[in-house]
């Protein structure tokens, strides 16, 4: 039952690259954001009948406020930027650094220890990302503006490390699934006027609205409740392999659904990558891991 529920996660969260790429050219990308932020905000509301997470928000809404820009509007609005140009499966693959840059930014600038085995992680995934960017604007695959594509998603993976880390220190001591919900509602509050502003013109079709629906029903409340759920059934160490199967399942969609090539650099990316995080990821970091704010996509 647990190996499924981690498998229906990596699928929700892969999944949210597919629904990006269907929605991101209709509603563009701020407005994309905006609504996901929006109605995944709205889902979470109800948990905040219980007093205890009406009283945790009032003692720490401060840092809460700030985790909601950097864990959910930032990201939010760099990865459907970048899905306007990028296939779904290649903004899935750079999602997968962002456990490299949470220890590598731990070790930069807090203090962190990190062995051997974590150092060569690193920079296997510092290759691979290297090899991503060099294979595919060199080739001019994805057109010229590709490289600003991908310096977006890598964007939204450095907000995503300093949320772990700054969740970490200040928010420690309150439930992660009232951080989780309450960063959603506060990135709705600020993303709301610009997604106002800069509403299409065009009514977007019903696929677009499908697609922006599933990224925040599915792949944001439904799939922060069922990781949540999975870190108290089985732990955080054996929950966070689905950093594995993300990128697995982003291609696959993107595959399926949209006809999108998996190439040989893209392939080769992937596993180096994925070598990386499983190094850097490795059995003496994973024992003392704890459940972050940050959402994977």
């Amino acid at each position: 039952m647990n190996v499924a529920a981690l498998i229906l996660l990596g699928a929700l969260w892969g999944a949210s690259f597919l629904f990006m790429r269907m929605g991101a050219d209709a509603f563009g990308a701020i407005a994309l954001a905006g609504m996901r932020a929006l109605v995944g905000g709205a889902c979470f509301l109800p948990l905040f009948i219980a007093s205890e997470r009406r009283a945790e928000w009032r003692a720490h809404w401060k840092p809460i406020l700030l985790i909601g820009i950097t864990n959910s509007a930032l990201p939010f609005v760099l990865f459907s930027l970048a899905a306007k140009m990028l296939p779904a499966g290649l903004s899935s693959i750079f999602d997968a650094i962002t456990p490299l840059l949470v220890a590598a930014s731990g070790w930069l600038w807090l203090g962190e220890k990190l062995n051997a085995q974590s150092v060569t992680g690193l920079l296997l995934g510092l290759i691979g990302v290297v090899w991503l960017v060099g294979d595919s604007t060199l080739a001019g695959t994805y057109g010229t503006n590709a490289g600003w594509a991908m310096a977006a998603c890598i964007g939204a993976t450095v907000c995503y490390a300093f949320s772990v880390h700054y969740s970490h220190r200040r928010l420690r001591h309150i439930s992660p699934l009232t951080a989780a919900a309450s960063s959603q509602i506060v990135a709705a509050v600020v993303l709301l006027p610009l997604t106002v502003w800069l509403w299409p013109a065009a009514t977007p079709a019903a696929p677009a609205w499908g697609a922006m629906i599933g990224l925040a029903v599915a792949c944001t409340s439904v799939a922060y409740v069922l990781f949540f759920r999975l870190i108290a059934q089985i732990g955080t160490t054996r929950t966070m392999t689905v950093l594995y199967l993300i990128p697995a399942f982003g291609v696959l969609w993107g595959w399926w659904f949209l006809a999108e090539a998996f190439t040989p650099g893209m392939a080769v990316g992937c596993v180096v990558i994925l070598a990386g995080v499983a190094l850097t990821l490795g059995p003496v970091r994973t024992k003392t891991m704890k459940p972050a704010v940050q959402e994977p996509v």
